[in-house]
C-alpha cells in the first residue's frame, strides 16, 4: 500500500511540475512574439482606402470598421469549444488562448482539452505545432517549410478577429471574383498565400478557402467558417468558427470555436 501511495504522489507531482514548466515555456513564448512586434496604432484607417477594392471587399470594411479607426498591433483572444482530432474520433471539449501580432506577422495558440494540450505558433519566422499528453509528455513535435506556410495560413485566416490586418498593403492585395466573393494574397518573404473568400449580403466574411498540408506531404482543401458577428472594441467580428478539410471522401469538420473575449492592444499574456 505504501508503494502504491508514492507511485501516486510521484505520477501526480509529475503532472504538476510538467504543467507548471508548460506556463513558464508559454508565457516566454507569448513575451517573445509580442517583443517582436512594433506598434502600429499611430496608422489610421480611412474609407478613402476602399475607393478601388472589389465591391464585396469595400463593404466588408464598412461592415467591420469605423472611419478613422487606429490599426490593431496586437491581440488576444479567449474561446471554447469543440475539437475532433480525426474521421472517427469523438469531439472533446476544448478551451483555447490566442495571442497574435500584425506588424510582424505571428501568433501562439494554446488549446486544452482533457487528455492533451496544443500549441500552434508562428514565431520569429518559425512556424511549429506541438501536441503534449497531460501537459507533460510531447506526442508530436512539428517544424519545417510546411508548418511555416500552414501556420503563416493560420494566422492570415484569423485576421477575422483583427480585421484591420486585412486592409490593402505592400504584402495584402484584394482581387475581384464577382459579387460575392474576391480572392486575397498575401506575399510574405517570397511566399505567396491565398484565399478565395465568400461574403453574405450585408458584408461579412462568412467562409474563408485556400490549400493547406494536411500533414507533412498531402496538401488539401483548408476552410474557415465564420458566422454570428458581434460588435467588440467597435469591431466587427465573428463569433463562432468551424475549421474543416474539405476531401475526398467528404468534409472534416475538426474545431468548432465559440470567441468569448478579444482585447486588442495588450501586448502582454491574461
Amino acid at each position: 500500500m505504501t508503494i502504491t501511495f508514492i507511485l501516486l504522489g510521484i505520477i501526480v507531482l509529475t503532472l504538476i511540475i510538467g504543467k507548471i514548466n508548460m506556463n513558464i515555456v508559454f508565457k516566454k513564448q507569448v513575451k517573445t512574439l509580442f517583443d517582436n512586434s512594433k506598434n502600429i496604432s499611430n496608422q489610421i484607417y480611412s474609407i478613402k482606402q476602399l475607393e478601388n477594392l472589389p465591391e464585396p471587399v469595400q463593404k466588408y470594411f464598412k461592415y467591420v470598421l469605423k472611419d478613422g479607426q487606429p490599426y490593431i498591433s496586437y491581440a488576444r483572444i479567449k474561446h471554447d469549444g469543440k475539437f475532433k482530432s480525426g474521421f472517427d474520433k469523438s469531439w472533446a471539449n476544448i478551451k483555447g488562448e490566442q495571442y497574435a501580432t500584425t506588424e510582424k506577422p505571428g501568433f501562439i495558440w494554446k488549446g486544452t482539452t482533457l487528455m492533451f494540450t496544443a500549441r500552434d505558433l508562428f514565431i520569429s519566422d518559425q512556424g511549429r505545432l506541438v501536441v503534449s499528453w497531460l501537459s507533460v509528455f510531447n506526442i508530436a513535435d512539428a517544424t519545417g517549410e510546411q508548418y511555416y506556410k500552414g501556420e503563416l495560413i493560420r494566422w492570415l485566416g484569423e485576421s477575422l478577429l483583427y480585421p484591420t490586418n486585412l486592409l490593402p498593403s505592400e504584402k495584402l492585395e484584394w482581387l475581384p471574383i464577382d459579387s460575392h466573393t474576391a480572392k486575397l494574397t498575401f506575399d510574405y518573404k517570397g511566399l505567396s498565400l491565398f484565399f478565395k473568400v465568400t461574403f453574405n449580403e450585408m458584408g461579412a466574411i462568412t467562409e474563408m478557402e485556400t490549400e493547406r498540408f494536411m500533414d507533412e506531404n498531402i496538401v488539401e482543401t483548408w476552410i474557415i467558417k465564420a458566422t454570428n458577428y458581434k460588435p467588440l472594441n467597435k469591431v466587427m467580428i465573428p463569433a463562432n468558427f468551424e475549421v474543416l478539410w474539405r476531401l475526398l471522401e467528404g468534409d472534416f469538420s475538426y474545431a468548432k470555436f465559440n470567441i468569448t473575449e478579444v482585447e486588442y492592444d495588450r501586448p502582454e499574456k491574461f
